[in-house]
Parts: C-alpha cells; structure tokens; sequence
C-alpha cells in the first residue's frame, strides 16, 4: 500500500520506525521487535538509512525480508549525503527492483567529522531536490518527509523551516511525518501554521517514547526538541533506577498521544529504536490499534 492510500481511507494509520541493526544480536532481537508489533497490524513500518549511505543497501534489503516475513508494508528512507544523482537514480532503480512502495525522503545529516552539510560534487543540496529527483524517475512511490515542529536546527527562523518544508510538498511529497517533540503545545502551533500556509498532505506527529533518560538528552541535543523542565526533573530523581525512568517515560507518552489522539491527528509515527515494550504499552493504553491474533 502507498502512502497516500494509508491516510486516504480515513483509518488511523500507525507506523514504526526501525533502524539497520550492526550485529547478529541486534537482527534477532529487531525480528522478535516485529514479530510483537506486527500484531498491531502497523500501516506500515520504516527503516532508516545509516549515516552517509552507509546502509544504502541493506535498508532496502531489510524492507523487502520485512515484506516477506510479515507481509507487512515498508518504507525505505533514502537522503543525499554522499551521493551523486547518478549514485541516487541507481539506488531508485534498485529500490524498484526490489518492491519499495514508499520512500521517506530526507536530505540527511552531515557525515561525521563534518560541522554542516555540504552537496556532494554531482549530488543534490536539498530534500525538496530529492523529492523530485523520486518523482522524475519512480511517479507512482509513496513519498514521505520530515517536518519539525520546533524547525529544523539549521533554518533561520520557523517561516523560513515551513517555506522550505512547503517546497518539498509541492515538489510531489504525499505526507509530513514530524520530528520527536514531547510539548504537544509546539506541535499544534506548527499544525496551526502547516495549515495556514496551505498545506494539505497528512500531518503525522512524530513519536519516541522515552527509556533511557541519558539516552534521549543526548538524542534531543543533535535534533533540538525542546524537553520539557518538569518531566526532565522526575527522570533526573530516578536517573539510577532503569525500570522508573520507563515507567514515567512511558505515562508521559501516553498521556502525549492521547492528548494527540483527542485533537484528531491522522496517525502516529512511533520511534521504536528496534525494541517494542514502550509501544506496546502505549497502543494497548490508548487502544490505537486493536492486536490481531
């Protein structure tokens, strides 16, 4: 099922975000992560796409054995770092060949070692670029982009993150999935403004609960996502108790989607980062979706 076909019937859609694992250990427990979600029965389940390109590859092979084991729809993340448009018209190609319906198309971040993002010689500069680039060379794929509630850490101002995410919707994007954020106030003012601007593709909140509080200081420092002052203070109180830093991550979350739910966004693009007891939690507490036996 493409992307539009997911918000197009008016049905909550559900999707999960994974990552390629780097060990024998972490593909065992990513398949038995998705073996537990599965019975959600997601809209759809996306795989990033490493640093650099470095798992180019691999996240369409992990797409399509994701298709195979589960019979569930995938979404492959492609970005423009380190690529030509050659480079980047192959990897289509291939994506092709190998059943991608949907591709999440985001410019990436810069490699490490590198303060900024720079176009590589023969490549693209901009996501918007990217998008069009799919459209020119694989029309019919579902395409998703990443908006960001709080703007995007490089732009200017928020007018100037929101014009630039109108370009890549105009480009042909077919929905806005969002970057984490965990003070839904900023969301509904983003929405407020997405809406304003004239902007009509599905507008999808973005979602990571939170399990490790080290973990996600250091995750919202690269992205920018403002954290909350209270919440940061009940974790900081528990910050050697693992089982209570889920606990209250975990009932923050719930009560963030259910505020979310209640003002009647299209889906929830969960950040799972391959491990499935928080989501879980949260979609059995909130009733998003009804496990299928």
């Amino acid at each position: 099922m493409r992307i539009p076909e997911i918000y197009r019937e008016g049905q909550f859609g559900l999707s999960i975000e994974i990552f390629p694992p780097k060990s024998e250990q972490g593909d065992r427990v990513l398949w038995s992560t998705l073996e537990r979600l599965r019975g959600y029965a997601p809209a759809f389940i996306s795989c990033t796409y490493g640093a650099g390109g470095t798992t180019r590859t691999r996240t369409v092979e992990i797409c399509r054995e994701i298709h195979e084991r589960f019979e569930l729809t995938t979404t492959a993340h492609f970005t423009c770092v380190g690529a030509t448009r050659e480079e980047l018209i192959d990897w289509l190609k291939y994506a092709s060949e190998n059943g991608i319906g949907n591709i999440m198309a985001l410019r990436g971040d810069a490699p490490q070692g590198q303060e900024s993002f720079e176009t590589p010689p023969g490549g693209l500069c901009y996501a918007n670029e990217l998008v069009s680039l799919i459209r020119e060379n694989v029309p019919d794929v579902g395409i998703g982009v990443a908006g960001y509630p709080e703007k995007h850490p490089e732009a200017a101002t928020a007018e100037i993150d929101l014009a630039n995410l109108k370009r890549k919707v105009d480009a042909g994007a077919d929905a806005v999935f969002t970057q984490l954020f965990f003070d839904n106030s900023n969301f509904f003012r983003f929405r407020d403004a997405y809406q304003a601007a004239g902007i009509t593709v599905p507008l999808i909140p973005g979602i990571m609960p939170i399990t490790e509080f080290a973990r996600i200081k250091r995750i919202t420092a690269m992205c920018g996502a403002v954290f909350p002052t209270e919440l940061a203070s009940r974790l900081e109180a528990v910050q050697d108790d693992a089982e209570a830093q889920f606990e209250i991550g975990v009932e923050y979350a719930i009560s963030q989607c259910r505020e979310l739910v209640d003002a009647g966004v299209p889906g929830m693009h969960f950040y799972v980062l391959n491990k499935s007891q928080a989501c879980e939690r949260i979609l059995d507490s909130l009733g998003l979706a009804t496990p299928v036996a």
